[in-house]
């Protein structure tokens, strides 16, 4: 992804730990938010709820466009527009982060209210959707530290490539399922709205 050696040496040399961190830091934020109620959040009402979920599954879809895309330009071997695709992608999952922590933080969560063998249909997908998510994190972080800190000659010395190809297996899958989740449960069956408990413990 980099055609120069650059950012911290440490970021460099210590990839991995880099990596770790981050993504300790963002499962502590997504299970904080969902679980304990962080009370870092404005209020935001139901209709802010929906403008952000239409926002979000937009933002959902543009990445796995890109993904795809970045993906068929590093086999052609363009890799500067790898790298714009890629860095471009990464971008716009941190927004979708933001506005999913704002939504879920200070809004709430939508239950699925659609019949019986929907439900069970959705909340297979929905838990295929979470497992993926929670799994592409470091392999996302990995090869964005890594490609955006490595020449590409010292790239080709790492896992890179056979990280990204599982990364972006993982990660197309897990953004499609939660794009598919978006439909049914906005636009094909109910749901019922359930605001945030913020603890302030």
């Amino acid at each position: 992804m980099a055609t120069a050696d650059a950012g911290p040496e440490f970021v460099r040399e210590y990839p991995l730990t880099v990596v770790a961190a981050l993504t300790l830091v963002g499962y502590t934020l997504v299970i904080g938010t969902l679980y304990v109620g962080l009370p870092i959040y404005p209020d935001i009402g139901l209709a802010t709820v929906n403008l952000l979920s239409h926002a979000i599954a937009v933002i959902n879809t543009v990445t796995v466009a890109l993904l795809l895309w970045g993906y068929k330009l590093i086999k052609d071997g363009d890799v500067e527009r790898h790298r714009t695709a890629m860095v471009a992608a990464f971008g716009l999952i941190v927004v979708f982060l933001v506005l999913y922590l704002l939504k879920t933080g200070g809004g709430g969560r939508k239950d699925f209210l659609g019949p019986q063998t929907a439900y069970y249909a959705y909340l297979v997908m929905l838990g295929i959707h979470i497992v993926l998510s929670a799994l592409s994190v470091p392999l996302v972080l990995y090869n964005i530290v890594v490609g955006l800190t490595h020449s590409t000659e010292k790239i080709r010395e790492t896992a890179h490539a056979r990280v990204g190809r599982i990364a972006v297996a993982v990660w197309s899958l897990s953004l499609s399922l939660g794009v598919v989740a978006y439909v049914l449960l906005n636009h094909v069956y109910d749901y019922e709205f359930v605001p945030a408990v913020v603890s302030l413990v």
